[in-house]
């Protein structure tokens, strides 16, 4: 019954003389491996093909929806993880064949006459393959797809004459808006495949016209292409196929965190094989020149050769001209991507941005996932609105002029300034270091060495200038309150007090999740010590109310006090807002203060955020937290053991 149909079917549209035609062409000198590349480039096309349109079923092309569409292929979609990471890392194989493919067929001489027309092709599908490696870039709508696409379409820009035009037409407006990701995905899902394949299928049809270009045509017996160089073609491409599994089970697709205009994106660069391009563009020489002689005319110039080989050929030495050329490019471009690795990878700042983008993306994922899921704003509005990542931003943005934290700006960096001799050295800061912040260890430090705890302060221009009404460290009432606590808490029957007193003052602070970790019995014990109640060896200390007017519950802001800060709910969120809007009030420090007021230069979303931050006030995360980096700026042997706020 089978056999009838297919004689049927051959009966009626021939397909047994195509099937013919295409399996059984000539091999001079029989099979080999070396002429698997092509074949190899046409399989990951139809892979790419095939994973393309399963991602395409569940993808959704709107600045809205982009993003969350792919987390939901990524993280939701049964083996959507799997697809998409073959159709990631199909694409970066593609590029690699291709360049194998290509610098082949100029060593083979394939590209010489009759064959000129099929080498045009080629050139022609190595433009398409790059667009859809261009436009794919944008589709996740993440920000490292987003900033790393704005190079392009801003190369477009520097095209002479028409270039301000093409680039409004590609990216849909004057911006990067909803029309710039529909644009770029009707490239890369209907028009570039579209003439993929029309072009692929001349270039086929062209080759087979010609047939293999086989230097040694004697080296074996002739064959036909079935079944011997079909078998090392399948070889070739169940290797292709096992490499691109293993990297999408192991590695998987990057996505970053969703595209924000409002965020800067230090760590944006564009694929591996477009970093050659990138790095040739950071030449001093170059720059000098212009973008458009950089990433126009000399890339135009290199493609100019690559067309006239045909014609080059045809002259004395042209085709010793034409690979000697071809590999001078080769190393050319491996040189330079290198170099691009090599400095990304020993740039601070660099470094810092790709934790800091790594950081934000396992966090998206972590709030994307909570019950409440994604928003109908998008997911960008949860990074947005999410203390944990907004924290550190506002904090190096407004408070790293003069504090660190753990040692660094709030986001990992380490902030230098050049020194005498011109080098670069760690900018002392010149206020005290908040990474821990309301921590019992903040309170031991208050308590039992003042003046160590706020030394930075000495770095700042005001205190090596003091005034008559100034903070001296060295002479104030707490700084001599310390060394009596501290020689009072020297005995070791005072050990258990000044636990005491420690969780005592960071009961005050009434943090998230402070009901369970805080001690009543010692907290008791704590207030008896503020009240003046003498320790348990016999000694009397300072009372805090003796200066402070006052200690407990129930902060209220007034415009009254005594120029020494309220310890009223002293380091809660409340509290801490109220210092930051106007540390100048009589509440607080008064006169004494040097710290500017905050209340004009915050909004309240952003003040909230920050304390929020620094009071351990977001949701649940499993993001391990910027690296300290406390001993390098403060010196060894000062680590501190720093108390992680409770956070729900």
């Amino acid at each position: 019954m089978i056999r009838s149909l297919l004689m049927w079917l051959d009966n009626r549209t021939g397909c047994n003389d195509l099937l013919h035609e295409a399996l059984y062409e000539r091999v001079p000198g029989g099979a080999r491996w070396r002429y698997v590349w092509g074949s190899t480039l046409v399989f990951t096309f139809v892979l790419q093909m095939i994973t393309g349109i399963f991602l395409w079923m569940a993808y959704s092309p709107s600045t809205q929806t982009a993003w969350e569409s792919v987390y939901y292929i990524q993280e939701v979609m049964f083996l959507g993880k799997i697809v998409r990471g073959m159709h990631h890392f199909a694409a970066q194989a593609m590029i690699i064949l291709l360049a194998i493919h290509l610098i082949q067929v100029i060593i083979d001489g394939a590209y010489k006459a009759p064959r000129e027309l099929n080498f045009w092709l080629g050139l022609v599908l190595l433009k398409i393959i790059l667009g859809l490696s261009l436009t794919g870039y944008l589709l996740p709508w993440d920000q490292k797809g987003y900033y790393a696409t704005q190079v392009s379409t801003k190369i477009m820009g520097a095209t002479p004459v028409i270039g301000a035009q093409l680039q409004e037409v590609v990216q849909g407006g004057a911006q990067y808006n909803h029309h710039t990701l529909t644009r770029f995905f009707a490239m890369h899902a209907g028009i570039l495949p579209g003439l993929l394949i029309g072009f692929l299928a001349l270039h086929l049809y062209v080759f087979r016209r010609h047939g293999l270009t086989v230097h040694d045509p004697k080296y074996k017996p002739d064959t036909t292409f079935w079944p011997d160089q079909v078998l090392k073609d399948s070889v070739a491409c169940l290797g292709i196929l096992a490499v691109v599994l293993l990297f999408a089970i192991f590695k998987g697709a990057e996505l970053s965190p969703p595209a924000d205009a409002a965020k800067a994106y230090a760590a944006a660069r564009p694929e591996w094989y477009f970093l050659f391009l990138f790095r040739f563009l950071k030449f001093e020489t170059v720059e000098h020149l212009g973008l458009a002689f950089g990433a126009i005319y000399v890339p135009g110039a290199l493609m100019g050769v690559l067309f006239m080989m045909p014609l080059t050929a045809k002259l004395k030495a042209g085709h010793r001209f034409n690979v000697a050329f071809t590999w001078l490019v080769t190393f050319g471009i491996v040189v330079l991507t290198t170099m691009a690795f090599y400095e990304d990878g020993n740039n601070k700042d660099h470094q810092a941005a790709i934790a800091e983008a790594e950081r934000d993306g396992h966090r998206i994922k972590e709030l994307a996932s909570r019950p409440s899921m994604i928003p109908v704003e998008g997911a960008v509005s949860l990074l947005r609105q999410d203390p944990f990542t907004q924290g550190p931003v506002l904090f190096a943005k407004q408070c790293a002029s003069c504090h660190r934290y753990n040692g660094h700006n709030g986001r990992g960096l380490v902030l230098r300034e050049k020194g005498d001799n011109g080098e670069q050295v760690v900018m002392q800061p010149v206020a005290t270091d908040l990474g821990n912040f309301g921590s019992r260890d903040w309170m031991t430090a208050i308590v039992t060495s003042y003046g160590n705890h706020f030394a930075p302060l000495k770095n700042a221009l005001w205190y090596q200038n003091l005034g008559e009404d100034d903070l001296n460290l060295d002479e104030s009432e707490m700084s001599d309150a310390s060394e009596g606590y501290a020689e009072a808490f020297k005995d070791s029957e005072n050990a258990d007090d000044l636990k005491a007193l420690v969780e005592a003052l960071v009961a005050l602070r009434n943090w998230r999740g402070d009901k369970d970790s805080i001690n009543a019995e010692l907290v008791a014990r704590g207030k008896q010590i503020l009240d003046g109640e003498p320790l348990a060896n016999g000694a009397e200390i300072a009372s805090c109310t003796d200066c402070h007017d006052t200690l407990g519950s129930d902060f209220e802001l007034t415009s009254e006090g005594s120029g020494y800060p309220d310890l009223a709910e002293y380091g809660s969120a409340k509290w801490l807002k109220a210092f930051i809007r106007d540390p100048g009030s009589a509440q607080f420090y008064g006169v004494k203060n040097h710290m500017p007021a905050y209340a004009e230069k915050m909004t309240e979303e952003e003040l909230d955020l920050l304390v929020r931050w620094m009071t351990g006030d977001y949701f649940e995360t499993h993001v391990e937290d910027y690296t300290s980096r406390f001993a390098e700026v403060y010196g060894a042997g000062r680590q501190p053991t720093v108390e992680q706020p409770a956070a729900e």
